[in-house]
């Protein structure tokens, strides 16, 4: 399955789900103070944008030490959209990836794994293993995704006293139907490219 700069744009946009993580970021987020918030989401972002950078440009290295093929990275990628969409259409207690209570967060969980997830890890590999090429595309790509990201997390409060949890729940399960209908289509265009060469 070939990309296009936009459409490598809104799937990472879906895979990054930052609507989504409003309700995983605002209750890691109560233990800071007001005036480090946007310090922290910033920080968070970088991170997860340099974890992702870094698996887009060693992706084919890594491929190739792992002995692993482009099919199997396409189907596993696929598999594991496909599961957090699934959590995403039926939403349980603590989000998709759960939510840890304590300190200020660092990396962890909302760099990795709620922005720089098994999910958008699989996906700038598999973009940039498929059409390296046009990896400045790709990057491109990724860096406006995770700047829609950060700006929505950023906003978090602001955005949902304005369009209240029930949007945001219901923006999050259509995102989560898109993001199946993607993983379907990833895993299958593995599986054709395995048998059919």
């Amino acid at each position: 399955m070939d990309h296009s700069f936009v459409s490598a744009f809104i799937l990472l946009l879906l895979v990054l789900d930052p609507l989504g993580s409003l309700p995983i970021f605002i209750p890691v987020m109560r233990g800071v103070a007001p005036e480090r918030r946007n310090r922290v989401a910033v920080r968070e972002v970088t991170i997860a944008f340099c974890v992702l950078l870094g698996f887009m440009f060693l992706g084919k290295g890594f491929l190739a030490v792992m002995h692993l093929s482009e099919r199997s990275l396409e189907v596993a990628g696929g598999v594991i959209l496909l599961m957090v969409a699934i959590r995403m259409i039926f939403s349980h207690e603590g989000g998709v990836y759960g939510t840890p209570e304590g300190k200020e967060p660092l990396i962890f969980p909302l760099a990795v794994p709620l922005l720089a997830g098994p999910s958008a890890m699989a996906t700038v590999l598999l973009l940039a293993s498929r059409q390296p090429e046009r990896v400045l595309e790709w990057v491109g790509a990724l860096t406006g995704a995770m700047a829609v990201s950060g700006a929505v997390l950023m906003l978090s409060d602001r955005i949902r006293r304005w369009v209240g949890d029930s949007v945001v729940s219901a923006t999050e399960k259509l995102m989560g139907l898109v993001l199946t209908a993607i993983a379907v289509e990833m895993i299958l265009a593995g599986l054709k490219r395995y048998f059919l060469g």
